[in-house]
């Protein structure tokens, strides 16, 4: 469970931190979807779900479950194109926490953290997980509920099924979305998510909801689809607590007391971690996202930035020159997308377009002297 949750989160990182998927969404609305993230014509799909149906069949999804899960959907290239073309360098920590705890997530964390703080007490006081906690983890899957995807997960996992280079996982997934279609957790049009199929506030896959998702609020079904993110947060609670979260004990802390010491980049801050913070990455295992769950809980619950700083980059430049740079860029009329000090694909383009109308090679690499230049 925890290694098949990795592959997708892996896979969907990126997106969530940086909003590079669509609007903000809420309900089963697919009018914001790209053109390639709508079903288009495929024969060899088409023969794919056919013979997937005889097995769907054998391992007890019924026809009309199938009929209602499969009405309105299809193969879906821009999940293959996701698929494939991850990047194959991950960011560093400094980056990775730039965005995770920016300071609109902490804004817009602790406005959360305020206005459910009676559910979260409910959360906390049942599965011992605290509000912050799981206030990160929601800030971090979805921006508190803003970005939860609107694929149909039908659709996004039988096109990686089908596509094969995890066909038995998605396929498994797949299995399992129509279980929960046919046990009336929720109805096909609302069984919607990210391109991997990861559903709902917190984004649970398939067989992450069937396993770990819980009826919170009473009403007889487990939905973590819903505006209302009351079955959402309390599942991640559950999700935690089931996987050894330990009641009262901290995910870690900067410095190098207290726990086992983590240096995740060289040159950076350490860390003195928890055994809470190893039940974390079994909801993603990455030291990046535990730290930045734990960070950002910290931050939402009142406390301050980092207190160790970063290495220069690879190009000699620290955060503070990356962000001047963008600024100076946008000064320019070059839009780098925001100066939060990580050089992405949209600053690399920025960078580009200054260097081609300067006469300059257009790489889209930063350095020092077209900061010097930007700010001159």
């Amino acid at each position: 469970m925890t290694v098949n949750r990795r592959w997708v989160l892996k896979a969907l990182g990126a997106c969530a931190l940086s909003a590079c998927g669509n609007a903000p969404v809420r309900g089963p609305s697919v009018s914001g979807l790209s053109d390639d993230l709508r079903p288009q014509p495929n024969a060899a799909y088409d023969a794919w779900v056919q013979a997937f149906r005889q097995r769907a069949l054998r391992r007890g999804v019924s026809q009309d479950t199938l009929a209602r899960g499969f009405r309105g959907t299809g193969y879906l290239p821009g999940v293959v194109t996701r698929d494939r073309n991850q990047p194959e360098t991950r960011r560093t920590l400094e980056d990775y926490l730039s965005i995770a705890v920016s300071d609109e997530r902490v804004a817009l964390g602790r406005a959360a953290l305020r206005q459910n703080a009676a559910l979260l007490a409910r959360i906390e006081a049942r599965y011992g997980v605290p509000a912050s906690v799981v206030t990160a983890i929601w800030g971090l899957e979805s921006f508190y509920g803003a970005r939860r995807g609107d694929v149909p997960v039908v659709s996004a996992t039988s096109t990686l099924a089908f596509d094969g280079r995890r066909g038995a996982f998605f396929e498994e997934q797949l299995t399992t979305a129509l279980k929960i279609l046919q046990a009336g957790e929720v109805s096909a049009d609302r069984l919607r998510g990210s391109w991997a199929g990861a559903m709902g506030h917190t984004q649970f896959i398939p067989t992450s909801y069937t396993a770990f998702a819980v009826d919170f609020d009473g009403d007889g079904r487990r939905d973590v689809w819903s505006d209302d993110p009351t079955d959402a947060l309390a599942s991640a609670a559950a999700y935690l607590s089931r996987n050894g979260w330990r009641r009262g004990l901290s995910w870690g802390r900067e410095g190098t007391s207290g726990g086992r010491v983590i240096q995740p980049q060289a040159g950076g801050p350490r860390f003195a971690v928890t055994a809470n913070f190893a039940v974390i990455k079994r909801y993603n295992n990455s030291d990046s996202y535990a730290i930045g769950v734990g960070h950002l809980a910290d931050r939402l619950a009142g406390g301050g930035p980092l207190r160790g700083g970063f290495p220069p980059d690879t190009y000699g430049l620290t955060k503070q020159d990356r962000i001047a740079l963008q600024r100076g860029l946008t000064a320019r009329g070059f839009d780098t997308g925001g100066a939060d000090g990580v050089v992405g694909s949209k600053t690399r383009a920025a960078i580009a377009a200054y260097q081609r109308q300067a006469g300059l090679a257009p790489t889209g690499d930063p350095s020092l002297g077209l900061l010097a230049q930007v700010r001159g």
